[in-house]
């Protein structure tokens, strides 16, 4: 094994074009790896190897991912290769057809070499509710990776993988790029085709990468992104565009809200994204402490509607179509069917999920108030770093306290970067970057600036 593995998908596409390295031999240094790692993380539940190995074989280099070997979070329909959303009830199922983001890869001549693990459904910030068992952080294989797209972020720090897609209802893409110290771009809904990705919560859910730096992540964004005509919530744009790179953040304002600290933040996550907030200034950046609507509102917002869409969306997997029947659904899943049930039916749909709605859209008007203020807002991705396994047993809100800071964004269906901003005992700290939608731009802009200017992004576990 050369560590081909190792390689940025910047730096894997210039030595791919200029025939440094081939395909293959960059599709067989990740597969060494996954082989030599995987059995210490799993990240990966299904392997495409021989599928993977023969397309190297013949695919267009010239092509805008000719040859790059991506990791598939386990929720995309991948036609002919074994889908499973992390659940039994779903153990033996093939899709008949790829979804969008899956054939927009191939399209662009990526190489699928495996699907990822995930909480079961993408219920949860853990992956600990997978029924395929938990990944685990490659920092610290004692600790969890975060969720629901725990075995992408793992998959993409430990060089498993040159990137990978992942999906974010409520911080799925974030908070395990922020545990396990990737890159997570998480897009405006509706910029990337929801269309054959499983669905949670169908008014969240939007599909993402998880790369080794924000560079990265933005070029695969790129190529996922478009409006898709089969997906009735896609916004009629064209993909989206890689902006040109600022040389400083003069005459950006970032908000920095004080409810993003909240009590039970671990003292050096709020230290080192302070600290982050020193870097900005120093790139030229105005910060602008601001007084937003307390997290804790959304939590309750995103509980309700997330489990009302949950109760729906699983209603479809009743054992005639999909394979085995609704006895392999886990605890989570029947924890969340029973509540977004309650929350729909005769006489407590006012009190609950309407009145959730109502709050969702005191939300967005909040963030359209403050974005009359600042051009983006800054925060910690997660108030912890990463947690102990089996920090979920016993705790039904797990993920929404995890989520806290990164519900808001989502309900709004805002664009949001999660990037490395420091380290604690040895693990990695997130800071995320929220702007308006559609505006991925200066998102991008900002973490690719701060990137630039520092070193956490560049930081491996040693597995």
């Amino acid at each position: 094994m050369s560590d081909l593995n190792k390689l940025t998908l910047t730096q894997a596409l210039s030595d791919l074009r200029s025939k440094k390295i081939s395909p293959k031999e960059l599709v067989a240094d990740c597969f060494a790896r996954i082989e030599s790692v995987d059995k210490k993380l799993n990240a990966f539940l299904t392997l495409n190897k021989k599928q993977a190995l023969e397309m190297a074989k013949t695919v267009d280099i010239s092509l805008p991912l000719g040859g790059i070997p991506v990791a598939v979070k386990d929720n995309f329909l991948t036609k002919d290769l074994r889908t499973t959303a992390s659940s039994k009830v779903l153990d033996n199922y093939i899709p008949q057809y790829s979804a969008t983001v899956v054939e927009k890869l191939q399209k662009a001549g990526a190489i699928i070499i495996g699907k990822t693990n995930l909480d079961a459904w993408a219920h949860g910030s853990s992956t600990e509710t997978s029924d395929y068992g938990s990944t685990k952080n490659p920092w610290d294989t004692n600790r969890l990776p975060g969720g629901s797209s725990g075995g992408s972020a793992a998959a993409t720090i430990s060089d498993e993988c040159i990137v990978s897609i992942g999906s974010e209802t409520a911080g799925s893409i974030r908070q395990p790029s922020a545990w396990c110290g990737a890159s997570g771009f998480k897009p405006t809904y509706g910029r990337c085709s929801r269309y054959g990705v499983i669905a949670m919560a169908s008014s969240t859910d939007s599909p993402g990468p998880i790369a080794k730096n924000a560079q990265d992540a933005a070029y695969v964004l790129s190529v996922i992104s478009g409006h898709d005509p089969q997906d009735a919530t896609s916004i009629n744009e064209n993909p989206w565009v890689i902006p040109s790179k600022l040389p400083d953040l003069k005459g950006i304002k970032l908000g920095l809200p004080n409810a993003y600290f909240p009590s039970q933040i671990k003292p050096e996550v709020k230290q080192f994204v302070l600290q982050a907030a020193e870097t900005f200034k120093k790139l030229g950046a105005e910060i602008i402490e601001l007084d937003v609507l307390d997290p804790k509102y959304a939590i309750a917002v995103y509980t309700i509607i997330q489990r009302s869409e949950v109760s729906s969306n699983l209603a479809r997997f009743d054992g005639i179509r999909y394979g085995d029947d609704r006895s392999k659904f886990g605890q989570e899943a029947l924890r969340r069917i029973m509540l977004g049930t309650y929350s729909l039916s005769s006489g407590y749909y006012d009190a609950y999920y309407l009145k959730a709605q109502k709050v969702r859209t005191m939300i967005i008007k909040d963030f359209d108030k403050q974005f009359q203020k600042v051009d983006a807002i800054i925060g910690p991705t997660s108030p912890t770093t990463a947690l102990p396994l089996g920090a979920t047993e016993g705790q039904a809100m797990f993920g929404e306290l995890e989520d806290m800071l990164m519900e808001p964004s989502s309900m709004a269906g805002l664009p949001g970067f999660s990037i490395p901003c420091g380290f604690a005992d040895g693990l990695p700290i997130g800071l995320q970057i929220t702007t308006p939608q559609l505006r991925e731009d200066l998102a991008y802009q900002i973490a690719q600036n701060f990137q630039e200017n520092t070193d956490f992004h560049l930081q491996k576990p040693k597995l």
